[in-house]
């Protein structure tokens, strides 16, 4: 297949399009930074300079190279800026489709995230109501999710990757330069009883190559093992050499976690590492 991927140099998309091209398919990939652009083409992948905000540009673009396939790997996570991620979410997102859709692209794979669920006490399903009540500053992102995963629905054919929480090389998990080891080691993130479904991000890449395959509609990727905070953080700030958290009790609105069953009993995906204490722990 034709394959466009949007975000190709991102911690997903990087590891992503080597996969792609592997399995035999023809693939571009879009980055708006030039300096990206060598690795793109490293991976084997034709690579191009685009901004999601640029309409003009993606029209061109998807008009000229007509997939079969667009994969929006998009985020704007690398300051932890919420506005500026849900800004990617529902502009890039609608002018993403837009142009593929006058292009004719039939299928799109979307990045999504598995936190953004209502309250609950179990675990979530992908039988739950996204978090639409959620109170500021919680509110920015899941509008921002509930935006993007409505725009890609008007595709032919979309499927809905709701990733957890993202760890490994280039997250904010990342022993040496991740946002959230940084907050670990300063002793600012409390243990509390919320739970936490994460993802390996090799676990990521190797869903969006499978989710070619897959029905239409939205999907938990996460791994076996959803956690409390009161059993993981401790372990996580041992492995990074940083003081034990404190305690609290309680959890916070979207802290509920994900359960993987549908993926793993309907779509036959197997995490590689089906618990955080596979990596996340290793310094």
């Amino acid at each position: 297949m034709k394959i466009m991927v949007a975000g190709a140099a991102g911690v997903v998309g990087r590891l992503l399009l080597p996969l792609l091209t592997e399995a035999g398919h023809e693939v571009m990939g879009l980055s708006r930074s030039a300096s990206k652009l060598k690795q793109i083409e490293q991976a084997g992948a034709a690579a191009v300079v685009a901004d999601v905000f640029d309409r003009d540009r993606l029209f061109e673009l998807l008009k000229d190279y007509r997939p079969d396939v667009v994969i929006h790997q998009l985020t704007a996570l690398s300051e932890w800026n919420l506005a500026d991620n849900a800004r990617i979410r529902i502009e890039g997102t609608r002018n993403l489709v837009d142009a593929a859709l006058a292009a004719g692209v039939p299928r799109m794979i979307v990045q999504s995230i598995s936190w953004a669920y209502e309250p609950g006490e179990s675990v979530a399903t992908e039988k739950d109501r996204l978090d639409a009540e959620a109170p500021l500053p919680r509110k920015i992102s899941v509008d921002g999710v509930i935006a993007m995963e409505r725009a890609a629905a008007e595709m032919p054919h979309s499927v809905i990757l709701r990733y957890g929480a993202l760890y490994g090389p280039g997250t904010f998990y990342d022993h040496e330069s991740g946002m959230f080891a940084w907050q670990v080691k300063q002793g600012k993130v409390p243990a509390t009883d919320g739970r936490t479904s994460f993802l390996h991000i090799e676990d990521a890449a190797r869903a969006a190559l499978q989710a070619l395959d897959w029905p239409a509609g939205p999907v938990n990727i996460v791994d076996d093992e959803p956690a409390e905070g009161k059993i993981w953080l401790p372990l996580y700030a041992k492995s990074l050499g940083a003081p034990e958290p404190v305690t609290q009790d309680g959890m916070n609105r979207g802290e509920r976690g994900a359960s993987n069953e549908m993926a793993k009993l309907q779509y036959g995906w197997t995490p590689k590492y089906p618990s955080w204490r596979d990596q996340l722990l290793r310094t």
